[in-house]
């Protein structure tokens, strides 16, 4: 069963998706390596800012951290979503449980050449807080939650299992 310093920014990311992708993630079902987006995704990464470390906390794993405490996130999409702040907060969050003084976090979308600063506030630590805590109501379900509407699945790794009949 996972715990709250399980959870990672995969997680926080799939709840803010859909939590049927959560719900299946969490059960070890994971097509991710066979999908094009997320291969796009990896290579994004790979190949923006090549001179920062990824910074390991255990189940969350931060592109990098600058020298005035800001965690930077670099996505392959071309505008800012829910997820993806989300996912930003609870990286902030996670530094912040190890007792550093982090100041929010920068996204970076190089498709775009647009960033976006989100400073790590009170509220932004009560929704992460909240976050971990839906993740793990979300694992224990015992049944998948129902699947979003097809058009919201484009480019899901998760959409040949919720669609073929």
């Amino acid at each position: 069963m996972i715990s709250d310093e399980d959870v990672g920014g995969v997680h926080i990311k799939y709840l803010h998706h859909c939590r049927r992708q959560l719900w299946l993630y969490l059960r070890g079902i994971r097509p991710e390596h066979l999908n094009a987006t997320v291969q796009l995704g990896e290579a994004v990464h790979d190949s923006s800012y090549p001179r920062h470390s990824p910074v390991d906390l255990g189940a969350a794993k931060l592109d990098f951290v600058d020298g005035h405490q800001w965690v930077h996130e670099v996505k392959s999409s071309s505008r800012p979503t829910d997820a993806d702040r989300a996912q930003a907060y609870h990286y902030c969050h996670q530094l912040a449980r190890f007792g550093n003084d982090v100041k929010g976090a920068i996204l970076h979308y190089p498709a775009t050449r647009r960033t976006v600063r989100l400073p790590y506030t009170p509220e932004a630590t009560a929704q992460a807080e909240e976050d971990i805590q839906e993740v793990l109501s979300v694992a224990t379900a015992l049944t998948s939650p129902d699947r979003l509407p097809r058009n919201r699945c484009r480019g899901c790794s998760y959409i040949d299992y919720c669609w073929t009949e």
